[in-house]
């Protein structure tokens, strides 16, 4: 069997090949993985938004309570009630509120770099000779 010089690279051209190659193939892969975690923050920081205006609806709904109990006395209700009406529907208004910001938060799901950490795994078995591209 012959083996011609154009046809095979040596041992040698193929460690520089990989050498040189692995660093930007983990360069390219922690790239990957900032944009993954970027992308997954993003989708966090609406539900985030969502419990805070949950919090802010909360907070009016105290302060109401409290300004319907000193209005309401002008009522024909109660002034209990009348306060307890508007306060109620504020209260309902930020559970709501929350219940969105958590399903939010829920559906951006870990911030683990799935796609990266795939991406990696596959690489790795390349390497190993398990798999070929």
């Amino acid at each position: 069997m012959t083996h011609h010089t154009g046809d095979d690279q040596t041992l040698g051209a193929l460690v520089h090949q990989l050498t040189t190659q692995v660093p930007e193939l983990i360069r390219s892969e922690i790239r990957l993985a900032q944009a993954e975690v970027a992308q997954k923050g993003k989708a966090a920081g609406l539900g985030i938004g969502m419990f805070s205006v949950s919090g802010l609806l909360g907070f009016f709904a105290l302060a109401t309570l409290v300004a319907a109990a000193v209005l309401a006395l002008a009522l024909v209700l109660d002034a209990w009630l009348a306060a307890l009406v508007v306060a109620g529907v504020l209260l309902v208004a930020a559970a709501i509120a929350g219940l969105v910001g958590k399903k939010k938060v829920a559906a951006a799901g870990p911030p683990k770099p799935e796609l990266a950490i795939a991406g990696l795994q596959e690489d790795l078995n390349v390497v190993k000779g398990n798999r070929h591209v």
